[in-house]
């Protein structure tokens, strides 16, 4: 993100954020990773559709500025001599196009968190007017960023492991084993309703993480796929489980696993990789 408007040697970049209100967990997370290296600082953000709770947080934050909606807030950053210089996106999923869109819209670069949008249309649209303007848009595939899975990566480029044969790839959880969506709690709320988290909970979720770790260590596409999802809690609108078969270029074969009803395992991420010469896992 420093090659926005600034260089690091000048100044820290200034950053905003729209969600991630008080009680939220990943807010949080992306204020402390945005401030790790000391190259950034949170300094406004629309924190919540609620006017009160935004205004709360914001005041919680310590932010100079508070704005009862991203629409605002996209407007008059680029207004002000010290305008935000990129935004954090940490809304449920349906609202991601339209919040990203605003603010590459006024040429502020974007940190989203995934899935990019609902539909390919929207993808579409981002990715044009990203190719449009001058806007960076990073989207929050956390994982790559640990040095074991870049060294596998590397691994693989040099060609240690041989010719890349079948791919495993399980990422489990147990948070949904039980229906707490109707207990009030307001993560499982949003991410069980298709309204807000669009055709897939499980798979959207965790899944992708787990499809990009695999496409980013192997840098092999997946060609093909069959999917068997499973809603195992009763009166759950979309699936908690989900086992798929993958057939990906040159040959090579994988399966993907997830499941957010794996009793006793609180958030568990693995990758095996098995070569014509060797194998590696993480």
């Amino acid at each position: 993100m420093s090659q926005v408007r600034v260089s690091e040697t000048q100044r820290k970049l200034r950053a905003g954020i729209v969600g991630g209100g008080v009680g939220s967990f990943i807010g949080t997370v992306h204020r402390i990773a945005a401030q790790l290296d000391n190259q950034a600082e949170v300094v406004a953000g629309a924190m919540s559709a609620d006017p009160k709770k935004a205004e709360e947080s914001a005041k919680a934050w310590f932010l100079p500025r508070s704005y009862s909606s991203f629409q605002e807030m996209a407007r008059v950053e680029p207004t002000l001599p010290d305008g935000i210089d990129f935004v954090m996106i940490t809304v449920p999923n349906h609202l991601h196009f339209p919040v990203a869109k605003a603010f590459l819209e006024q040429g502020i670069s974007v940190v989203c968190d995934k899935p990019l949008t609902s539909t390919l249309e929207e993808a579409k649209e981002l990715v044009a007017l990203v190719e449009r303007g001058n806007a960076i848009f990073a989207l929050t595939h956390n994982y790559t960023g640990y040095p074991a899975v870049r060294q596998a990566r590397y691994m693989v480029q040099q060609g240690l492991i041989g010719d890349i044969r079948k791919i495993l790839v399980e990422y489990i959880q147990d948070w949904l084993m039980e229906p707490v969506e109707t207990t009030g709690n307001k993560q499982a709320v949003w991410r069980t309703n298709p309204a807000q988290a669009g055709i897939s909970s499980c798979v959207g979720d965790i899944g992708t993480h787990g499809e990009n770790l695999l496409e980013f260590i192997t840098g092999l596409k997946i060609k093909s796929l069959c999917a068997d999802l499973t809603t195992f809690v009763p009166g759950r609108a979309l699936e908690d489980d989900a086992n798929i078969l993958l057939r990906l270029e040159g040959g090579s074969k994988g399966i993907l696993t997830c499941s957010q009803v794996a009793a006793g395992e609180e958030n568990a991420l693995s990758i095996r990789i098995y070569g014509s010469k060797a194998s590696l896992e993480w």
